[in-house]
């Protein structure tokens, strides 16, 4: 199998804290919100990929001058209109999770990065893109940025309730799971397509690893692989690359 090493790009951006104003939501059914931000510090503001993050901050009511830290996907960002939107999923009791349920226009926060992008070219014979709910932003991201023509597998362990319809012009193979058992199965017994592809993941620490054996096992170089660990079962803030 042809790789993408040669043609992925890593670029690194100024570390900055912003501070940012909420100027609309948007209920995503029941399981996510999308929140807009706005304010002058957007400027110069950079998210050159779908697989970026940010550091979402806010002040943590039980821990006095605490604050509490999260990682999120840029899921759009309007240079023209300095706004950046952000999508955070609702269900579960964490902390951020409770913030965007209770979140009002006006309301403001911190955003720090992303301190890097990887580009990965659109230009590929093929996409895999793999994850639970909390990679949906991303994926979403990225099957609406690939051109006409573009073949992209998608596989998602998620609830109905967070099941979306993709906008997009790729061929999409689009296959939602029940459990991360299956979603895994389904992953050892995909023939991969010839010819030049990556394979991206992104979701919970335990099923993120068998992504990575299984993409290890059908020799894809990992160069041509981005697995992250976006959380951890038990772990309030995790963020994590698989090597």
């Amino acid at each position: 199998m042809q790789t993408a090493d040669h043609l992925v790009r890593r670029v690194r951006h100024e570390l900055k804290l912003r501070e940012l104003t909420v100027a609309r939501i948007e209920r995503l059914g029941d399981g996510f919100a999308a929140v807009t931000f706005t304010g002058e510090a957007l400027a110069d503001f950079t998210s050159l990929s779908f697989d970026d993050h940010v550091k979402f901050m806010f002040p943590d009511a039980d821990a006095g001058n605490g604050q509490v830290r999260r990682d999120y996907t840029p899921r759009r960002f309007s240079r023209e209109a300095l706004e950046l939107t952000i999508e955070f999923a609702l269900h579960g009791d964490g902390k951020a999770s409770s913030w965007a349920r209770n979140a009002v226009v006006g309301q403001r926060a911190v955003v720090g990065g992303p301190k890097g992008s990887m580009i990965v070219p659109l230009e590929l014979d093929w996409h895999l893109l793999a994850g639970d709910a909390t990679a949906l932003p991303a994926i979403a991201r990225r099957l609406e940025e690939l051109p006409a023509g573009s073949r992209a597998i998608v596989f998602v362990h998620a609830e109905p309730a967070d099941r979306r319809v993709f906008e997009g012009q790729a061929d999409v193979d689009l296959r939602w799971f029940d459990t991360p058992e299956a979603l895994v199965a389904d992953l050892q017994a995909l023939a991969l397509p010839p010819g030049r592809g990556f394979a991206w993941g992104g979701g919970e620490a335990s099923m993120m690893a068998r992504v990575r054996r299984v993409l290890n096992e059908k020799g894809v170089p990992r160069e041509a692989t981005r697995v992250s660990a976006y959380w951890k079962q038990g772990v309030a803030e995790h963020h994590e690359n698989l090597e």
